[in-house]
């Protein structure tokens, strides 16, 4: 097919496919997309999958060990701020009405 006077390549900075434009119409004639070489085979399917499944139930595994532990480690933190507590000296508060 013979290219127009009016029609431009443009390449897309994102994904880098080529885009024909006319600039008598004002739109994309045609595109090309670029090809991509990091496409999966079917043949690794299952084992992607299992891949994914294995490190989704790591990160499930990991978010339940934090869980159970985050019960001891507010206990402590409770425990710490209250001996802090006991040991601060009982003020009265100041007033605004108080500073007159």
């Amino acid at each position: 097919m013979a290219r127009l006077k009016s029609e431009l390549d443009v390449t897309c900075p994102c994904c880098q496919a080529t885009l024909v434009v006319d600039t008598n119409l004002g739109r994309v004639v045609s595109h090309h997309e670029p090809d991509r070489g990091n496409k999966p085979e079917l043949n690794d399917a299952q084992r992607i999958l299992a891949a994914e499944a294995a490190r989704r139930e790591a990160i499930f595994q990991q978010s339940v060990d934090a869980e159970k532990t985050r019960g001891d480690a507010l206990s402590k933190r409770f425990d710490e701020a209250l001996r802090q507590a006991k040991q601060e000296p009982v003020t009265k508060p100041m007033r605004d009405f108080d500073l007159d």
